[in-house]
């Protein structure tokens, strides 16, 4: 029971990642820009974002980030890129595209990351199963992309 609110959370923000795209397409529409979508969809994200935090009491010490790697700073742009892209694609492609191809790329890069473990992330080596559900994933998008 305790993992079912995480993955209703993580269910509804997926559904929220399909919201996104259209509404940045239009932004990236009546701006011109695929970056000017993004840039003006992550400050409003920034602006809801700070507010949650300051609503939440929690102020870290500045030291707790002293011993950080720089990739660990660079996380949000993996999001912008994906954001911009979107705005950008869905357009072309449609969302049910934008979002099955979005997954594989996810999925792979997932597999690959466990594999390794990499950034932190416990080793789970590839095997049978895991690459037929990845194989599966890619499947879909095809079924999306020709259906």
């Amino acid at each position: 029971m305790a993992v079912l609110i995480p993955i209703l959370l993580v269910f509804i923000a997926g559904a929220m990642v399909a919201l996104q795209a259209p509404t940045n397409s239009m932004l990236a529409k009546a701006g011109g820009s695929p970056v000017l979508a993004a840039l003006i969809s992550f400050t409003v994200g920034t602006i809801a974002l700070l507010s949650v935090w300051l609503m939440s009491g929690n102020r870290p010490a500045p030291s707790s980030f002293a011993g950080l790697p720089w990739f660990a700073w660079i996380g949000g742009l993996y999001g912008a890129v994906f954001v911009a892209v979107a705005a950008y694609a869905a357009p072309k492609i449609g969302l049910a595209s934008l979002i099955t191809v979005g997954i594989a790329g996810q999925i792979a890069m997932a597999l690959w990351m466990d594999h390794v473990g990499a950034l932190g992330l416990p080793k789970e080596p590839i095997n049978l199963g895991r690459i037929a559900g990845g194989l599966l994933v890619l499947a879909g998008v095809v079924l999306v992309r020709r259906a």
